[in-house]
């Protein structure tokens, strides 16, 4: 935990927010929104990274510590048709926004830190139309542990609903959605070129648009 950031300022509550699943092929686009104790006690803390270098049963552990632990925390999603309709940058936005009002609503906080670029100001129900506070912080998963904390939760949440999507659909199984969690692998663009796109994939993007628009 020694390389990760952690707010020392008990005056504020700080939310680290970070998504998933942008770049999938399939399936929604997950944010979440964590804010977390001023005062780490418990050494699970120090097990806590950007979630891409987790396995996923440990993922799945940390993801039940995080938020049994959490001062609050939030998810949201976007759809596969909000993606196809306002573009994958705003979809991501609105699931950010969506994990930020269900965190603020269970408890307020002060500031935002963001794992990104770019950050669509919001004002979550209760803060009286001023935007909250915000910082974003490229590769911020790997730095400040709210944000590591997020991007577990919200790589957990997909993980989960991915599996259950192709348990519930079976016709799901022969493009490896399980394996690749709708990112585009090889064997995946081969099932896509063979069979066509589901009504799970994401009609806008790389090669599911080139076959909408064939």
């Amino acid at each position: 935990m020694a390389a990760y950031i952690q707010s020392s300022d008990t005056t504020q509550f700080v939310a680290g927010v970070d998504e998933v699943a942008r770049g999938t092929f399939v399936g929604p686009v997950v944010a979440a929104c964590v804010v977390l104790p001023h005062i780490l006690t418990d050494d699970k803390y120090r097990q806590i990274k950007d979630s891409k270098t987790l396995s996923e049963k440990k993922r799945t552990v940390l993801a039940e510590f995080i938020k049994n632990n959490a001062i609050t925390y939030g998810v949201g999603t976007a759809s596969v048709e909000e993606i196809d309709d306002i573009n994958i940058l705003h979809a991501t936005m609105r699931a950010m926004h969506r994990a930020i009002d269900e965190a603020y609503k269970k408890h307020p906080f002060d500031k935002l830190l963001i794992d990104g670029q770019y950050f669509k100001g919001y004002t979550p129900a209760g803060l009286d139309g001023e935007l909250l506070d915000y910082e974003c912080i490229p590769k911020g998963d790997k730095h400040y542990l709210s944000i590591a904390a997020a991007s577990i939760i919200a790589k957990d949440y997909h993980t989960t609903l991915i599996n259950d999507m192709v348990e519930q659909h079976q016709e799901l199984a022969v493009y490896d959605i399980k394996k690749n969690k709708g990112y585009g692998t090889p064997k995946h663009l081969a099932a896509i070129n063979t069979h066509g796109i589901t009504e799970f994939h994401r009609k806008t993007f790389g090669i599911c648009k080139h076959l909408r628009d064939t």
